[in-house]
């Protein structure tokens, strides 16, 4: 153990500096767990185990040291407090938590009447050219026809959307399988928040949006609907996830599974995947609590942005969409990591 926590501390200090700002704007506060709301009533084991799903894939020697002691650590809360430092990354912008889920829809492997819009694998030009066409281009047009990229149909183009916007999920088949889908690619064009334009245009006040919200509006509006869904330029492609068994989540930015109220998606600019993150979120619900960035998402950017993932199925769609809460996020940084980023005026 002892040699285990040396290795960890010399590797630290070796890469060090390897860590930099995603922007000259970008500050760092080092902070004590004591500063850390509610640190001490939190469950350090569970955060530690969602930890361990993805700590072997880090390539720095430093975090490598890392996850080999916490394989052999009875102490969770201790393992992150003797190794860690909180770390508040800020680059001006107030904090923002929102939430993700899998969803799950209703689909066949084959074309019908009821199941008719299909989820497509990426096609190659698609990832040679950036960006390729926009998301009404791809609909609105014959280019994905008859090339065989279809994975599956399902019977609900708003459901389809907001697949994409989750970026992975379930299709349940009329003989009671499920086919579990992942992101594969994208259009290369930005996201636009769907959300943000039915507020920009009057539709409804900030507060009355969620994702329920608006899927109900688009349904009710067809025509309208459509072009509001054509506002987003962004598409994405999936591919069929056959290696995920069903009891386990869906697989996050760093190809495993991510676990329910521990991972979270974050900017990988400011946070790296794999770290423990420590969130303070305010809103209807608090919540406080160790999680692990094991995901990213389009719509994630920011030091102090966030997205919390609710689980699988509708009722963890319900509690997702209607989270849109500030608060702060602390990033905790191998030791020698965490005051390389200091100034030196600072040390």
């Amino acid at each position: 153990m002892r040699q285990a926590i040396r290795a960890a501390i010399l590797a630290g200090m070796a890469l060090a500096g390897t860590m930099s700002a995603a922007d000259t704007d970008t500050t760092y506060r080092i902070l004590e767990f004591s500063d850390l709301d509610g640190w001490a009533a939190d469950d350090h084991s569970a955060a530690l185990s969602v930890f361990l799903e993805t700590c072997g894939d880090l390539d720095e020697p430093d975090w490598r040291s890392l996850c080999a002691v916490a394989r052999d650590t009875d102490d969770a809360k201790d393992f992150f407090e003797l190794f860690f430092r909180p770390v508040q990354i800020s680059d001006g912008k107030d904090g923002l938590f929102t939430g993700y889920f899998e969803p799950e829809l209703n689909g066949s492997l084959t074309p019908t009447p009821r199941y008719r819009y299909p989820i497509y694998r990426m096609p190659p030009e698609a990832a040679e050219i950036r960006p390729w066409l926009d998301r009404r281009e791809i609909l609105s047009t014959d280019v994905m026809q008859d090339r065989g990229l279809e994975i599956a149909w399902v019977d609900d183009p708003v459901e389809l959307f907001f697949l994409q916007v989750q970026g992975s999920g379930r299709i349940r088949l009329p003989d009671g399988r499920n086919l579990r889908v992942g992101y594969g690619g994208a259009n290369g064009h930005p996201y636009r928040s769907i959300g943000k334009e039915l507020i920009r245009r009057g539709t409804f006040d900030p507060h009355q949006v969620s994702a329920q919200v608006i899927k109900n509006w688009v349904r009710s509006n067809p025509f309208d609907g459509e072009d509001l869904l054509y506002h987003n330029p962004s598409y994405v492609f999936f591919r069929e996830v056959s290696e995920v068994p069903a009891d386990r989540g869906p697989l996050g930015a760093m190809n495993r599974s991510i676990t329910t109220m521990r991972s979270i998606a974050v900017d990988p600019a400011y946070t790296p995947l794999g770290a423990p993150v420590w969130i303070e979120k305010a809103g209807a619900e608090p919540l406080h609590r160790l999680m692990i960035a094991q995901d990213t998402g389009s719509a994630i950017k920011g030091a102090q942005r966030a997205d919390i993932f609710f689980g699988t199925g509708d009722a963890a769609g319900r509690r997702a969409g209607e989270i849109m809460d500030p608060g702060r996020l602390v990033v905790l940084l191998p030791i020698q990591r965490a005051y390389a980023l200091l100034p030196e005026s600072v040390l």
